[in-house]
């Protein structure tokens, strides 16, 4: 029964991280805006991926345990430049790219540096959900933001806490995926919140 449940939980993170970005991609791209959609909060998240990845392949994790990262941070950098070209700010994408492509490098140079990367990670990654929501609160309007990239978000944390229980059981990586979710459901709630506000204006 667990390794059915075990695949199931990967096969299911795989899928929804398959498009997991592209309801917000949509809503970008309709509105030919990326109001209420913060940009640090897409770098941070980004960096936090980064991260994460490097160090699953570092340690040599099963493949089936980061699967979805190179998919979603693709996602990420497309969002990101329509993000920076809807904004008027594409110059800066170069600048973006070779500071990602040496970090990226620079991770993996002493061990320690990696084992640090990913204990900060989680900081990263929370700070980038805290980036968003502060956002959120002082526009108090979610804009563009959607709620349901964001709601896919938290179901792949949640299945992300299985599986790492059942594969890895790295403490490090397990509350990342912890913090994660509570943040993710945080933001869901706080854009939907924002959104029944504005219908009712």
């Amino acid at each position: 029964m667990a390794p059915t449940l075990l695949e199931l939980a990967h096969w299911s993170t795989w899928a929804v991280c398959a498009v997991i970005k592209l309801p917000q991609l949509a809503a970008v791209l309709a509105a030919r805006s990326a109001r209420g959609v913060s940009v640090g909060s897409l770098l941070l998240e980004l960096a936090g991926f980064l991260v994460f990845l490097r160090y699953q392949i570092y340690y040599g994790y099963p493949l089936q345990t980061y699967l979805e990262y190179p998919i979603i941070i693709v996602q990420d950098v497309i969002l990101l430049l329509f993000i920076l070209r809807f904004s008027g700010n594409t110059k800066r994408a170069f600048f973006y790219a070779v500071t990602f492509w040496g970090g990226w490098y620079l991770l993996t140079l002493r061990k320690w540096i990696i084992d640090l990367a990913m204990n900060l990670c989680t900081l990263i990654s929370a700070a980038s959900k805290l980036a968003q929501l502060r956002c959120l609160w002082q526009t108090k309007d979610s804009g563009q933001v959607s709620a349901l990239t964001w709601s896919m978000s938290a179901y792949t944390c949640a299945t992300r806490i299985f599986t790492t229980v059942m594969t890895t059981n790295d403490l490090a990586v397990l509350i990342r995926f912890v913090v994660m979710l509570i943040l993710n459901i945080w933001v869901t709630a706080t854009i939907l919140r924002y959104r029944k506000a504005k219908k009712t204006d």
